[in-house]
């Protein structure tokens, strides 16, 4: 695998046809290095969260190139795709989107049983993972039961239960006060930064850039530039 686990080239994003027609990424150059936290922060409607939907395959770009993990994504369609972000990619979303009727270990497990796992082992091994999470003795518990931070960190333990390649997070502490979203961070930091993995969160939350490898800021629609936590730009 290459030193990037994402390599955006001249990606475009537009939506709607004609006068009608608004793009909203317009020739961005980004790159998401292996084995670091990438945060990509700018101001609300600069494109923050379309390029992560783009990298993440929820979108296709409307021009330009883009390689996640060494794979062209141009030339994976259809369900290759669907199962190629299944194997290689972990979500976190801003909402949580846990489901209602599952116990956090069931909702940590989900993407195992969608891989076909036998539901007593991948539920055993969500239980696990929240255990190393810290929140072993709720792995039962319904996530109406829980705190925001706790229901964030079933979250993550869905997003790294099957091992990804690279974790995409949108806004992962927006719903968290201060010293919630600190700890969580410091929990995504210990547990999901590895050698051979890429992190990459979009956020808007100035408080925890310091958990970040580089930042890449964006504007108007393109990466404008990148820092280094060494306090380089490149």
């Amino acid at each position: 695998m290459s030193q990037s686990a994402v390599v955006c080239r001249q990606v475009v994003k537009t939506f709607g046809a004609g006068e009608d027609a608004v793009k909203v990424l317009r020739g961005v150059d980004f790159e998401v290095p292996v084995g670091e936290m990438t945060f990509l922060v700018g101001p609300s409607g600069c494109g923050k969260t379309t390029l992560l939907s783009v990298i993440a395959g929820l979108l296709n770009p409307s021009a330009g190139s883009l390689s996640v993990l060494g794979t062209e994504m141009a030339e994976v369609k259809g369900a290759r795709a669907v199962e190629f972000r299944r194997r290689n990619l972990g979500f976190v979303f801003q909402q949580f989107n846990l489901l209602p009727a599952l116990t956090a270990a069931e909702n940590a497990a989900v993407p195992l049983l969608a891989a076909g796992w036998k539901r007593k082992a991948a539920v055993e091994k969500g239980a696990a993972l929240l255990a190393e999470l810290g929140l072993g003795h709720r792995a039962k518990a319904l996530p109406n039961t829980l705190s925001g931070g706790q229901q964030q960190r079933v979250a993550f333990a869905r997003a790294l239960i099957h091992e990804p390649k690279l974790i995409v997070c949108d806004e992962p502490t927006s719903a968290l006060d201060a010293e919630t979203g600190h700890y969580v961070m410091e929990l995504l930091r210990k547990i999901a930064v590895r050698p051979e993995r890429a992190v990459l969160v979009v956020t808007h939350d100035n408080r925890i850039f310091p958990f970040a490898d580089r930042i890449a800021h964006m504007n108007d629609g393109l990466v404008e530039r990148v820092e280094s936590s060494t306090g380089g730009v490149h």
